[in-house]
């Protein structure tokens, strides 16, 4: 099994934390309907309070560039880009198995 993941830091402006895990769990939300969208997690850290991480495994690096592309993933990066203020590719990875998939 090969599949790909993502692992990504958004930096946020302060006090904007909730509003971006509401945009990105709407993100999530529609990724549901999507079956090359495998795992889709909003994450926190409380040692970080102006950060929200996002974990992602995808079929293939294909599905994941074409779910960029969709209506729904476009109007959530245009209502998240304001409070968006740096944006860190942790690393890209390859899911080799475990529990989840």
């Amino acid at each position: 099994m090969n599949k790909y993941s993502l692992f990504v830091k958004f930096n946020i402006q302060e006090g904007e934390r909730d509003t971006m895990v509401d945009i990105l769990l709407e993100a999530a939300e529609s990724m549901k309907n999507l079956d090359e969208c495998e795992i889709y997690l909003v994450n926190i850290s409380e040692n970080e309070p102006n950060c929200v991480y996002i974990y992602e495994v995808w079929s293939n690096e294909n599905a994941h560039q074409a779910s960029l592309t969709l209506e729904a993933t476009q109007t959530l990066i245009k209502k998240a880009k304001p409070i968006i203020t740096g944006m860190e590719r942790i690393s890209t990875l390859q899911t080799k198995g475990g529990k989840g998939l």
